[in-house]
């Protein structure tokens, strides 16, 4: 079965659909057969990201690799059963399509709390959380107290991954592995960065997660999405030489794919 990676945070602009895009690109070019899915119905940044990759593909007619691209299918009410819920159904019609094609499923979550996302944490192997490094985004994972930065409990979306991991040991499936992921890190606010890492690490042995490296703020993460291509296919674009800020930007890539251990990647690029 394929193994499903699941990015999610309750609050938007935290760069989930930015890392979805790397994250399935970079498997799909290791070899990997990647299927992607967005939840987020309305903006659908995650989808329009691979469909404009695959139109510059057939326009360019690049040589490059690409996730799959997965729809909801749609589902009509004859079709469901009195307790059925009508997402649920198109989410588990689209998984089960892409289950046999596909080594990995990459699924975007909206920023907002919806029965989508819901379901969607429940058939993660792996969350991706990413969270730009502030306490604006920890917030959603852990109350704090204001004095001392001691963790008071888990917020809003902290309690909804519990709840998955509450399902799923129902299921008798395996444990989530949570990744929490720091955006943004700015190289200055050294003081800000030890108070969001000292809580985040506290918080991650009492919740359960493990945190990870993420992007920092570069251009190159953003600018090529209009034609769905990532600083990993530069060369194939034609740049024969990469400027230091490129070559630190793949290497955050390369960590993030270390860090996430998932089942049978090597990362070599």
């Amino acid at each position: 079965m394929a193994h499903i990676i699941v990015l999610g945070n309750e609050k938007g602009g935290s760069g989930k659909s930015t890392t979805a895009m790397h994250i399935a690109t970079a498997l799909a070019r290791m070899g990997h057969t990647v299927g992607g899915l967005d939840l987020d119905l309305r903006q659908r940044s995650f989808h329009r990201y691979i469909e404009n990759r695959q139109n510059t593909i057939a326009a360019r007619d690049l040589d490059v690799a690409c996730p799959l691209l997965m729809e909801l299918p749609q589902i009509s009410a004859d079709q469901l059963g009195p307790e059925d819920n009508i997402y649920d159904r198109r989410l588990s019609a689209a998984v089960a399509e892409l289950e046999g094609r596909c080594d990995f499923i990459v699924i975007d979550c909206p920023g907002s709390h919806t029965r989508l996302s819901q379901v969607a944490h429940s058939l993660a192997d792996t969350l991706v959380t990413p969270m730009n490094d502030s306490f604006v985004d920890f917030d959603l994972l852990a109350r704090i107290d204001p004095e001392t930065y001691d963790i008071r409990g888990p917020s809003v979306y902290s309690e909804m991954v519990w709840h998955a991991r509450q399902l799923r040991a129902k299921a008798g499936l395996n444990p989530i592995d949570w990744i929490v992921v720091r955006n943004r890190v700015g190289a200055q606010q050294m003081h800000n960065k030890r108070k969001v890492g000292g809580a985040l690490d506290r918080l991650a042995e009492r919740i359960g997660f493990r945190v990870g490296t993420g992007f920092s703020e570069r251009v190159i993460f953003r600018e090529m999405f209009p034609t769905g291509m990532t600083l990993l296919d530069l060369r194939e674009l034609g740049v024969e030489r990469l400027n230091i800020s490129n070559v630190a930007a793949r290497q955050e890539v390369r960590d993030l794919m270390s860090g996430l251990n998932l089942p049978g990647v090597q990362v070599d690029f």
